[in-house]
């Protein structure tokens, strides 16, 4: 499981969206994201979509998924 606590570019806040992990400074939940991705959209019409969320945040959150999936077992 990814440990969002070292990315900058989210956050975890018990009285926003559920707690569930969101942009920093917005209301958007990282899931969000990825089911968009997952849907077929692009990382531009998602920033078009949410415009309080920055290029660098939806790149930050990417470079650390990845991170995970090179982690050896």
């Amino acid at each position: 499981m990814t440990d969002w606590n070292t990315c900058p570019a989210v956050e975890r806040d018990p009285r926003k969206i559920s707690g569930a992990w969101a942009f920093t400074g917005t209301r958007v939940p990282v899931y969000a994201l990825f089911e968009n991705l997952e849907s077929g959209a692009t990382v531009k019409e998602f920033l078009e979509w949410y415009p309080e969320v920055r290029e660098w945040q939806v790149a930050a959150v990417l470079k650390q998924e990845a991170e995970y999936f090179k982690a050896p077992a």
